[in-house]
Formats: C-alpha cells, structure tokens, sequence
C-alpha cells in the first residue's frame, strides 16, 4: 500500500469512528476537512465514503 493510500484509510477509518451516525453533510465536512489531498477524489467519491459512513459503516475496511 502506498504512504498515499495508507494516509486516506486511516482518515476515513477515523472519521468513520467518529461520526459514524451522523448526517450525510456532518461527515462530508469532516472529511473534507481531514482528508490528505490526494488526486483523483471526486465529490461523487467523497459522497458515497459520506453516506457509508452515516449509516454506521467504516468503507476503510480496516
């Protein structure tokens, strides 16, 4: 796994932790807010990692 990679799966492992249940717009602004910049993360990406997330799902897989 590249350092890239590593870096956005612990992110989205976090905020799914942290926000799981919440929202839709809560957690698209924490992960706008804490995700490393990475190419080729669209909205549309960020959405549906989002909508996992607020429905109690950690799309990490970790």
């Amino acid at each position: 796994m590249h350092d890239t990679d590593q870096a956005l799966f612990l992110a989205v492992h976090g905020i799914a932790a942290r926000y799981a249940g919440q929202p839709v717009p809560v957690v698209m602004r924490a992960l706008a807010d804490h995700l490393p910049a990475a190419p080729g993360i669209a909205f549309d990406e960020i959405r549906r990692i989002a909508e996992e997330i607020s429905v109690g799902r950690d799309p990490s897989g970790l």
